[in-house]
C-alpha cells in the first residue's frame, strides 16, 4: 500500500539522517582542537552510540519491518548480534545523555570546583563507566540469560526472561531516568536561587559621576567610579547567568526528548514479560522506531545551542571544497 511504502520510506530517511548528522559531528570534533576537551569529549562519546545504532541496528531493524509478519528471517547469529548490538548501543546513548546532563549540573551549581582538571576526570569516568554497564546488560543473553531466538516462530526479541527483563530496563532505562529528572529538578532550584539573589543583590548605579580626590601634595590624584565600571561588573554577572539558563534550557530539551523517545518503549518491555502480555508487533515497533529517533534528535539539540558548531560545520564544509 502507499502508506507502507511512506512509512519504510521514512525510516530509511530517518536511518541515514540519523547516520549522517552523528558523523558530521564526529568528524567535527575530531578536525577542530578546541573541540578536544570537556564537554565535546561526552558529545562525541554520544554520537559513536548514535552512530553505531543507525550503522548496526536500525538497518536490520528495517530488514525486520520489511518480512511478512515481521519475522525474522536470517538465523540464530545474527539475531543474537542485532540483540547484543541494539542493547549496547542504545544503553550507551541513554547514558551518555545521562553524563551531558551531571556535566552540566556540576558546571552550573560548583563552577568553582568544577575546574577543568576534574572535569575532564570525571567525564573520562562517566564514559568509561557508561560502555562498561552497556557491555554488561548486552552481553547477558549471550551468556545464557534468557532467550532471544525462536526458530518455530521466527521470531527475534529482547529476552523475556522477567528477571533480565527487570534489570536490563532498570540499568538502561529507570535509572538513568531517575538520575537526569534528579539532576534537571536541581538546576532549576540552582538557577532560580541564582536570579533570586541577583534581585537582592542589586547594585545601584550612582546618580552622579562620585570623585575622590586624596588631600595631599601635589600632584594631585583623582580616583573616578563612572557608570560604566558599575554596568560593566553587573554585565559580567548576567552574562553568566545567561550562560547558566542556556545551559539549563538544553538541559531539559534533551531530557525531555530522552522521555518522550524511550518511555513508550521501555514501559511495555517491562511489562510484557512481567504480566505475559502479548503486544500487537505494530505498536512494538512504533515504540521501537520511537526510542530509536532519539539517536537523531540527540546531535540537533546539543548543537543548536553551540554556535560554534555551527561555525566549525560551515568551515568544514569550505574546506572540502
Amino acid at each position: 500500500s502507499i502508506f507502507t511504502v511512506l512509512v519504510l520510506t521514512l525510516l530509511v530517511l530517518l536511518t541515514v539522517a540519523t547516520f549522517l548528522w552523528n558523523l558530521l559531528v564526529l568528524a567535527t570534533i575530531l578536525r577542530v582542537k578546541a573541540f578536544h576537551r570537556v564537554p565535546h569529549n561526552l558529545v562525541a562519546s554520544t554520537a559513536v552510540s548514535d552512530v553505531l545504532v543507525a550503522a548496526l541496528v536500525m538497518p536490520l531493524s528495517l530488514v525486520k519491518e520489511l518480512s511478512a509478519g515481521r519475522r525474522w528471517r536470517l538465523g540464530r547469529e545474527l539475531c543474537l548480534v542485532w540483540v547484543c548490538f541494539d542493547v549496547l548501543c542504545c544503553t550507551a546513548s541513554i547514558w551518555n545523555v545521562t553524563a551531558i546532563a551531571l556535566d552540566r549540573y556540576w558546571s552550573i551549581t560548583r563552577h568553582l570546583q568544577y575546574t577543568l582538571l576534574a572535569r575532564r576526570r570525571i567525564s573520562n569516568v562517566m564514559i568509561a563507566l557508561t560502555w562498561l554497564l552497556s557491555a554488561a546488560i548486552s552481553l547477558a543473553p549471550l551468556l545464557g540469560w534468557g532467550e532471544t531466538y525462536s526458530p518455530e516462530q521466527e521470531r527475534c526479541q529482547l529476552s523475556q526472561d522477567p528477571s533480565y527483563a527487570i534489570v536490563s530496563t532498570g540499568g538502561a532505562f529507570y535509572l538513568p531516568l531517575c538520575v537526569v529528572l534528579f539532576v534537571y529538578w536541581k538546576i532549576y532550584k540552582a538557577s532560580k536561587f541564582h536570579m533570586g539573589g541577583r534581585r537582592r543583590n542589586a547594585v545601584v548605579p550612582l546618580p552622579e559621576a562620585a570623585q575622590v580626590k586624596e588631600a595631599s601634595q601635589e600632584p594631585q590624584m583623582v580616583f573616578t567610579a563612572r557608570r560604566a565600571a558599575i554596568s560593566f561588573q553587573t554585565d559580567g554577572e548576567t552574562w553568566r547567568e545567561q550562560k547558566d539558563k542556556k545551559a539549563a534550557l538544553m538541559v531539559g530539551i534533551l531530557i525531555g526528548v530522552f522521555v518522550l523517545c524511550w518511555i513508550p518503549f521501555f514501559i511495555t518491555e517491562l511489562i510484557s514479560p512481567l504480566c505475559s502480555c502479548n503486544i500487537p508487533p505494530v505498536w512494538k515497533s512504533i515504540f521501537l522506531w520511537l526510542g530509536y529517533s532519539n539517536s537523531f534528535f540527540n546531535p540537533l539539540i546539543y548543537t543548536a545551542f553551540n554556535k560554534n558548531y555551527n561555525n566549525a560545520f560551515k568551515n568544514l564544509f569550505v574546506k572540502q571544497k
